[in-house]
């Protein structure tokens, strides 16, 4: 079959189409038909070496994705070959034609949902999720703002905090991006390529300032958002791309908490209170994934490119 392979760490270049060996499942283990393979920033940065996460080379990167149920080990009951599912982690990596995983780790896929969509759902919804609910602890009738709404993580949190009964106010950096935040339920939407664009968000709140903020780059915004939080507002940080300068007093005068999130840390128990919640909200079509482009497998270089552009716009996947 064909996958992704990655012998050294680097550039999108590193990514290279190769032939390897078909996948076996042992005891608990499933073969999965890859129909998409989502594309996250995180696979980017694993890429460069530089992530905390650091796989042994040579390695096929991505945990999202989408397919068809090929083979099952011994002792798998849940699943069998032709049931259609989705992936929240894999052994062997989702850039490939087909992935090797523990059973516990896939989620029987919507017949409303194809497979494009089903690549978007683990890491960016899963993020969302986890952030809003987990760790800012929402509360129906808060104001949250989502910074780079346009994007996967950005559309998911829409969709979850409007469906919680937030008001929502995100924030895209091109009209295209600004008009599918608020198609998909933002009640407000800023340009945050305007200098001006935390005042303004601070104008749509009557001055009272937002519960929560997910950040999505806070090695620029951080500073910032703590001065347009209301009191015991929480900044969940989902991103930053490097160091920040705050000034503490800020969070002080507001008992303010900064948050730090990743997924890796969901426990076992946090993933299946996730995936219930997104599998129902799925299936009453509250959640809506977003699929901004789909890339060949070989183009997985492109890929890995414009995932890390400016301008994001819905999920970025990989069609085996």
């Amino acid at each position: 079959m064909k996958a992704i392979r990655v012998h050294a760490f680097g550039g999108p270049e590193v990514l290279r189409l190769e032939e390897v060996p078909e996948p076996k499942p042992a005891a608990g283990q499933v073969v999965v038909r890859i129909g998409a393979a989502g594309v996250n920033p995180v696979d980017s940065y694993i890429r460069t070496g530089t992530y905390a996460r650091k796989p042994a080379l040579p390695y096929t990167p991505g945990t999202d994705g989408a397919g068809t149920v090929a083979a099952v080990g011994p002792e798998v009951t849940r699943f069998a070959v032709g049931d259609r599912v989705y992936l929240t982690g894999s052994l062997s990596g989702t850039y490939a034609e087909q992935s090797l995983c523990e059973a516990q780790t896939l989620v029987p896929l919507p017949a409303n949902v194809t497979f494009a969509q089903g690549a978007a759902i683990h890491v960016p919804y899963g993020t969302a999720y986890q952030s809003l609910y987990r760790h800012a602890r929402v509360r129906a009738g808060e104001t949250v703002l989502v910074h780079g709404a346009s994007g996967g993580v950005g559309i998911a949190a829409v969709q979850i905090a409007r469906a919680a009964g937030l008001r929502v106010i995100g924030t895209a950096g091109s009209e295209r991006g600004r008009k599918l935040v608020a198609a998909e339920g933002a009640h407000e939407v800023v340009d945050h390529t305007a200098p001006d664009h935390f005042e303004k968000v601070l104008a749509l709140t009557g001055g009272r300032g937002c519960d929560v903020i997910l950040e999505m780059l806070a090695n620029v915004n951080l500073a910032r958002d703590l001065t347009i939080l209301a009191t015991r507002g929480r900044v969940v940080v989902v991103g930053s791309r490097g160091p920040v300068e705050i000034l503490p007093r800020e969070a002080m005068m507001r008992d303010a908490a900064i948050l730090g999130m990743t997924l890796w840390n969901a426990t076992p128990g946090d993933l299946v209170t996730i995936h219930a919640a997104l599998v129902a909200g799925l299936e009453n079509r509250t959640l809506r994934p977003v699929v901004g482009q789909d890339i060949p497998l070989a183009q997985a270089p492109r890929a890995h490119a414009a995932v890390m552009e400016p301008g994001a716009y819905g999920k970025i996947v990989l069609i085996p």
